[in-house]
């Protein structure tokens, strides 16, 4: 005889998933590109017209990735008026970890009293807050999960090398946080596109640190614990695999780039979105852009730009959002969101 089981089991119908609160968290100090010019062979002129940064938020010395990330946590959660005690997943989406381990999200858990949540870190570079809004809506979807924090957070002033006019003059740090959950009569996220190709790892990476080249005395002068990057085939790659993940993104959502009310990309470099308003057939003034104030975040960038598109007005309710990204690894991503 089939044994019953002692309690009925949780309904398997897929949940919608919205983002019912977000934040975000940029540090004090601002560094232009005239004070860079004093430190490198640079100008604002050169560094303007080539990634259309004017400015980068720079975190103090003792203040680290989870304290970027708590802040911008804070502010979702009262935005999302729910107690931290309600979260019952934290993702932090980084490539600038407080430490190897224990994961960053761990920190964050302590810092805001989120006692019921299970911790998690995200690594997939510039990319990593939309990989990580997409493994939070499977959480959610499945029923495993009600509520997730899901923040991408950077100090990547922190492995930047100061001393390379190519790479230092595009870098910031800061946080952007999201709270998603369920939300009847709202449909929330409607599509995620996400991707890699290790193919091109070379391309934009951090050789140094890790287990296959420990920071040892005999290298500790090579700048092997700061970017490296090869420019012009990371422009290249960008173009290339925003586009594709933009399309796809909105052909599983069954809409068109012009249903779109606003277009949230990846605060890297002005020319690649340009490059992509073009190729997509919008004004650029659909987009929502930053980087001028606060230059490349990394996985901070797109959830910064949400937070200030949703409190500023930009976007309201009904409104259909694309967010798109791309990163090392190479990693992208792309998501349709009904406000």
């Amino acid at each position: 005889m089939k044994r019953q089981p002692s309690s009925s089991p949780r309904s398997t119908k897929r949940r919608t998933v919205s983002i019912i609160g977000t934040g975000s968290y940029v540090p004090e100090k601002i560094l232009t590109n005239e004070d860079l010019s004093h430190m490198v062979d640079t100008s604002d002129e050169w560094i303007t017209t080539r990634t259309g940064i004017k400015q980068r938020r720079i975190a103090a010395k003792d203040e680290n990735t989870s304290d970027m990330a708590t802040r911008a946590a804070l502010n979702a959660i009262e935005q999302a008026k729910i107690s931290p005690k309600e979260i019952n997943l934290i993702l932090v989406a980084t490539a600038t970890p407080d430490m190897l381990f224990p994961a960053t999200a761990c920190f964050v858990q302590k810092k805001i009293g989120a006692t019921n949540a299970a911790c998690l870190d995200v690594s997939a570079a510039c990319a990593g807050f939309l990989f990580a809004v997409e493994i939070a809506q499977q959480f959610i979807t499945s029923h495993t999960y009600d509520t997730v924090l899901v923040i991408g957070a950077d100090k990547l002033t922190s492995i930047t090398n100061w001393t390379d006019r190519n790479t230092c003059v595009l870098f910031g740090d800061g946080a952007g946080a999201a709270i998603l959950k369920h939300r009847g009569g709202s449909h929330g996220v409607i599509s995620t596109h996400i991707g890699s190709d290790g193919r091109y790892s070379d391309i934009l990476f951090m050789p140094g640190g890790g287990s296959r080249c420990p920071i040892t005395r005999d290298n500790v002068d090579l700048n092997l614990q700061t970017i490296h990057m090869n420019g012009k085939e990371v422009y290249k790659q960008a173009v290339t695999a925003m586009l594709s993940a933009a399309k796809k993104a909105l052909e599983q959502a069954g809409l068109s780039i012009h249903d779109i009310a606003c277009v949230i990309p990846h605060q890297a470099n002005l020319r690649i979105i340009e490059a992509i308003a073009d190729r997509l057939g919008i004004p650029l003034e659909k987009f929502y852009v930053n980087l001028d104030r606060y230059g490349n975040t990394s996985a901070a960038a797109v959830a910064i730009a949400l937070d200030e598109a949703n409190r500023s007005g930009r976007i309201k309710a009904g409104d259909y959002i694309l967010m798109v990204v791309f990163g090392g690894g190479l990693t992208w991503a792309g998501t349709v969101i009904e406000w």
